[in-house]
């Protein structure tokens, strides 16, 4: 572990990654990368950084190509700021074929910005993911760790009026 990475991640981070890690074996440490990546994006306000990566890459011993891999693979990370709360919402066939894209146009109305935009009061960030695997309650937004099932455009206003 280089100075870097102690700069860019906090004593608190690094246990949390230390806890993971004693979950592998010593040379697949690596494995805990998901985890590194989640602690860091959360003490950064959402959302990661180049320099995060590097010092994540840096303290678990890989590539740091392998790091922005992981990182741009998975839309649970954030490569830029995001709203307070990101809307990610389903738009795979089973979503799509229970109107999933009138639940998007009336996110893009209601919330007065587009996908992949954030508010100007950054409170929100709308994004169209592939799959929440929630077919069965289709469609489904997922807002922070919380599904929304069954979306009707009233049902989402009221969710978006409780996180205000």
């Amino acid at each position: 572990m280089t100075d870097t990475s102690r700069m860019l991640l906090s004593a608190a981070v690094r246990a949390k990654i230390d806890r993971w890690v004693k979950r592998y074996p010593p040379e697949q440490k690596r494995s805990a990368v998901l985890e590194a990546l989640r602690y860091a994006q959360e003490e950064n306000g959402g959302h990661l950084t180049n320099e995060m990566m590097d010092a994540v890459a840096d303290y678990l011993g890989m590539p740091n190509i392998a790091v922005y891999e992981v990182a741009s693979f998975y839309t649970m990370y954030n490569l830029a700021p995001v709203g307070k709360h990101v809307i990610n919402v389903c738009t795979n066939i089973s979503c799509m074929l229970r109107d999933s894209e009138k639940i998007v146009e009336h996110l893009q109305t209601r919330l007065g910005i587009g996908l992949n935009e954030t508010t100007a009061d950054q409170k929100f960030t709308l994004r169209e993911v592939e799959c929440l695997a929630a077919c069965a309650h289709a469609p489904v937004a997922q807002i922070g760790k919380k599904y929304y099932e069954n979306l009707t455009p009233e049902k989402i206003d009221a969710v978006l009026d409780e996180l205000g």
